[in-house]
């Protein structure tokens, strides 16, 4: 791809004229130094192009796209509404539809103004709340009835600075009431908040014009969709946007979330998925390298989380992390000890086991083939290595030795697989299909690419299941689709993720842009966007759909269809379906494993919805231990069904202590692989006793 430069340039670099908002925002400040210099005012003008000549959907940079660039910029400055003043918003508002001009001329200036003003807003806030801790925190009376809006991303602008002392009084007072309740005493409560806004103000006088251009920028790129991205120099290196830490770092995928970091996947056989301990929607609030302190990191931002976390191979780094099963106002942590490595290939190859089912009175074994990633070693494949790695070669192997041990049907396990090698996707597709196309790719100038198996014949032809979840993505997605289309499988479990955009990088002058210039669409004609693959069959989801997906990111691009690569060909699984869907029901209703998974979503669901938290010590308590007693309650429900001991109390995980790895465990134990083979044993029933009439 070239590199775009409108001949205009040069003249726009000179001619680039100075905004400048009334009342405070003029008044010199220490941040009024910080402008844009050359070389980003041409990396802007770069971007622009590109996306105007190579995004995929290529949208109209017009007054409608400014509004959503000026939006998303608020919004990713002041999420919760606890900086900006009403006059602030009003005074901003008057560039709402202008930010298509702005950046067409070169001119940087309005970002760079909204985003000093919210320095200076930020520095009275973390001011005002030092000055409150300093007036001793045992001296807060918690006794008073009054709540806090803890979900403030619709809440009205706050009209002046008394308001805001009002909020920030309260916030300060939460974040003492919550470790209180965590079993902190006011001396390290003191401590660690004072640190934490000393911190920030620290870390906001560090502030470079390079981190507003990348703010601005970035959002303005992000505009067109959440995988097209501006990176600065600096972070060139992390060039996914989810800041993917798979290589001598801890496997996982992060993102922000207001002032925290989020957790959205885990690498499969990474260094954090084998601890057991992290999951999906977990928040770090804290790092600390080996034995050394914990570094209060809320508030960072996340490409300054993952620098801490990255750290050199066989390293020990130490994570505070809220559980996603908390609620909102229980700010309970565990420590979780990660031994940072490299994610290596073999951990996470393709391995199989057998299910050892007993229906209708008769015994079955099924295979179950689980692919935790597509990958292909590269290195070895191009040196013509005869032995080299990949998933189709491994999944090759493993069923002929299942054939070998003359299963009933094989299963084959993408939960978690979060994607990988697209011609691992399309190879494997090839062993279960006679021949034909196995994905479509749509480019930005409208033409479609057919990638197609030509190998005529399958290489197993017998029953077959695939088990996803919402964290199977991209690569696994198209599998899944195409097995779906070509009726070769049944789908079983969760709505996957959505992930079908492909993304290039372009280097600037100044930094890099990663832009999507297509889209992945099923044979079909289903793009994987958004919606992700539907099972034929649902189970209930582990996470919350509405929090992990490309579904929640914003500006995620919409779901559409194409013209068709195949013909429609009987499904052979349409007319069991209801059947089969009623057997499930049940059978998972009485299953301990499915209520308890039903159950605890629920409730989760439930807490996450309350938008307000009690500053009422009594009242607050009160709600943490119904919460904890419902939790132990489903709990203790399904040890109850599974033979085992009830708990007296919720456990605390020990973060000295490993992962404990049951040899012993059999998948008849996993109730969702289980559930899977009862399933596809149904089908094989009911197929066969159509057949014989």
């Amino acid at each position: 791809m070239k590199h775009f430069l409108p001949s205009t340039a040069l003249a726009l670099l000179i001619g680039v004229g100075s905004l400048t908002l009334g009342g405070n925002a003029a008044a010199a400040n220490k941040w009024e130094s910080l402008q844009p210099d050359r070389d980003e005012v041409v990396a802007s003008l770069n971007v622009v192009e590109l996306l105007k000549r190579h995004h995929y959907s290529k949208p109209p940079l017009d007054d409608a796209r400014s509004v959503i660039i000026y939006d998303s910029y608020i919004k990713l400055l002041d999420p919760s509404r606890s900086y900006f003043t009403a006059s602030d918003i009003a005074e901003f508002d008057k560039w709402k539809t202008q930010f298509d001009d702005f950046l067409k001329s070169g001119n940087l200036d309005p970002g760079f103004t909204i985003y000093k003003r919210y320095l200076n807003r930020v520095k009275a806030r973390l001011d005002f709340a030092l000055a409150e801790l300093n007036k001793g925190v045992d001296k807060i009376d918690f006794s008073v009835d009054e709540s806090l809006l803890v979900d403030r991303k619709d809440a009205p602008w706050l009209k002046n600075d008394a308001e805001l002392d009002d909020l920030w009084r309260k916030r300060v007072k939460d974040e003492v009431l919550r470790q209180k309740i965590a079993g902190k005493d006011f001396k390290q409560i003191q401590e660690t908040l004072i640190k934490r806004y000393k911190n920030q103000l620290a870390r906001l006088d560090q502030t470079r014009a390079e981190d507003i251009f990348q703010a601005y920028i970035n959002t303005f790129a992000q505009s067109y969709d959440p995988h097209t991205n501006y990176l600065s120099p600096d972070n060139a290196e992390n060039f996914d946007i989810n800041m993917s830490l798979s290589l001598e770092g801890i496997g996982a995928v992060l993102q922000n979330d207001n002032d925290q970091v989020k957790i959205v996947r885990l690498v499969p056989a990474g260094p954090a998925a084998k601890t057991k301990q992290v999951a999906p929607a977990d928040k770090i609030i804290g790092v600390a390298q080996g034995n050394k302190e914990m570094v209060d990191v809320v508030g960072w931002r996340l490409d300054e989380v993952v620098k801490l976390i990255r750290g050199p191979k066989g390293s020990v780094v130490r994570l505070e992390v809220i559980p996603a099963s908390n609620a909102p106002s229980d700010q309970t942590s565990k420590i979780v000890s990660i031994t940072r490595e490299a994610v290596k290939l073999e951990e996470q190859a393709a391995k199989k086991s057998v299910l050892k089912l007993k229906q209708d009175g008769r015994d079955y074994k099924l295979g179950i083939i689980e692919i935790p990633a597509f990958y292909l070693d590269f290195k070895a494949y191009r040196a013509g290595d005869p032995e080299y790695k990949s998933t189709t070669r491994d999944v090759r192997k493993l069923l002929t030795e299942l054939q070998n041990e003359k299963v009933d049907g094989v299963v084959i396990d993408l939960r978690n697989n979060g994607g990988g090698s697209l011609q691992e996707a399309t190879e494997l597709t090839s062993l279960f299909i006679d021949k034909g196309p196995t994905v479509l790719v749509r480019n930005s100038d409208g033409r479609v690419d057919v990638l197609e198996d030509e190998n005529r014949g399958a290489f197993y032809k017998g029953p077959l299941t695939l088990l996803v979840n919402r964290l199977s993505a991209s690569a696994s997605e198209i599998f899944a689709g195409a097995m779906q289309d070509y009726h070769r499988a049944l789908i079983i479990g969760g709505q996957t993720f959505g992930k079908g955009t492909v993304q290039t990088i372009q280097p600037l002058n100044h930094g890099e842009l990663k832009l999507t210039l297509a889209k992945f669409y099923r044979v079909s004609g289903q793009s994987t966007q958004h919606q992700g693959v539907l099972p034929d069959i649902d189970y209930p989801s582990i996470i919350d759909t509405k929090e992990i997906g490309e579904s929640a990111l914003p500006e995620a691009m919409p779901w559409d269809t194409i013209k068709p690569a195949i013909k429609p060909a009987v499904d052979p699984f349409k007319p069991f379906l209801t059947e089969l869907k009623a057997r499930h029901d049940a059978r998972s209703a009485k299953d301990a494993e499915f209520t308890y998974i039903r159950d605890r979503l629920a409730l989760s669901q439930k807490l996450m919805s309350e938008k307000s938290v009690s500053l009422n010590e009594q009242t607050r308590r009160a709600r943490h231990d119904e919460i904890e007693g419902k939790q132990l309650a489903l709990e203790n429900i399904r040890r109850k069904a599974k033979g085992e001991e009830p708990l007296k109390e919720l456990k605390k995980e020990d973060e000295d202590a490993l992962p404990v790895e049951d040899e012993n465990t059999k998948p008849e134990d996993d109730a969702y692989l289980a559930e899977t083979g009862r399933i596809l044993l149904d089908y094989l029933s009911l197929s066969s006793s159509v057949a014989k009439k």
